[in-house]
């Protein structure tokens, strides 16, 4: 019986990661005969999940959508990035969404090994500005936040912003997000000072079994340290707009990611602050709103110019 349960959850594993199998690769890659693949397909359609059959010569299997949702299968990985963002969205950086997600996300915690709920209880105790959400792996966000936890010297590749690559080795202290991407905050082993590493260029990290004792940050504010190191880098704009609609319905739109404030008659003035303005054109843009330009005068340059690429696109 363990051996069919497994075998079946296999099963389905591969059917929600292919959008069509052929019957006789799908038979091949489980190791089992035609008529086994046949009574195992009948048994996941028992259990509430719509499997279509395909007849003929090149007849085979695929997962349609059904009028209810049945049991997922995920691996660690999957489980680990599931619970982060809907942690993420829990704490309102998904505007609308915070009930649902908190029952989601109690859902799929609760059933979590206990590895896989170690892991993500590691990269919330060592994060933050939690709420901004990943846009990384979860695996490397999970393994760098053990090492957080633990105090374990860290081993990875950087590629730094104009290309160059190198290997670090780093005493990691905190986890940091902050426009919409995640940092390490550690301080370098081979440099002998500390600093912030962007982990879209970060890859293959290493935990190397070596302890070490916490050193003091200097000022103490992990979300800080990175930001000053931001405005080295890039120029941060606040855009200023007055938008003609409710507060609300802007709030509903930005988030956290801009101050809204009341100024009567349905209209609002809009604050938001960016290292590029894309980001707030694109807010402004899905308001469905008339909106005014502020500030500053880049902004109202940058809107222009969109404006005029929109324009000779339609009239195109």
């Amino acid at each position: 019986m363990a051996n069919t349960s497994s075998r079946t959850l296999r099963l389905l594993s591969l059917l929600q990661n292919h959008r069509y199998w052929p019957g006789a690769e799908l038979a091949e890659k489980l190791g089992i005969s035609a008529r086994t693949l046949r009574r195992d397909i009948d048994r996941l359609r028992e259990l509430g999940y719509p499997v279509e059959a395909h007849r003929g010569v090149d007849g085979g299997y695929q997962l349609a959508a059904g009028a209810a949702m049945p049991p997922l299968v995920l691996d660690d990985e999957e489980a680990v990035a599931l619970a982060i963002g809907l942690r993420a969205a829990a704490q309102g950086a998904i505007a609308g969404i915070e009930e649902s997600s908190i029952r989601a996300l109690t859902k799929v915690v609760q059933v979590m090994p206990p590895r896989l709920r170690r892991r993500v209880d590691a990269l919330r105790a060592v994060s933050v500005a939690w709420d901004t959400g990943p846009t990384v792996d979860a695996g490397v966000l999970a393994s760098i936040a053990q090492a957080c936890r633990d105090e374990e010297r860290l081993r990875f590749s950087y590629t730094a912003r104009g290309g160059e690559q190198t290997s670090r080795h780093v005493e990691p202290h905190r986890l940091v997000a902050l426009g919409r991407r995640w940092y390490l905050v550690a301080y370098d082993l081979t440099r002998h000072d500390w600093r912030s590493f962007r982990l879209d260029r970060l890859s293959d990290p290493r935990s190397t079994g070596a302890r070490f004792h916490p050193r003091e940050l200097p000022g103490g504010d992990a979300a800080a340290f990175v930001q000053a190191g931001s405005d080295k880098l890039a120029p941060m704009y606040t855009v200023e707009a007055l938008v003609h609609a409710p507060a609300a319905t802007v709030r509903s739109v930005v988030g956290q990611w801009g101050e809204v404030e009341e100024t009567g008659d349905d209209r609002c003035l809009l604050r938001m602050t960016s290292a590029a303005l894309d980001w707030p054109a694109l807010a402004l843009g899905g308001m469905g709103a008339e909106f005014e330009v502020l500030g500053p005068p880049e902004f109202a340059d940058y809107i222009r110019e969109w404006g005029t690429r929109f324009t000779r696109a339609a009239d195109g």
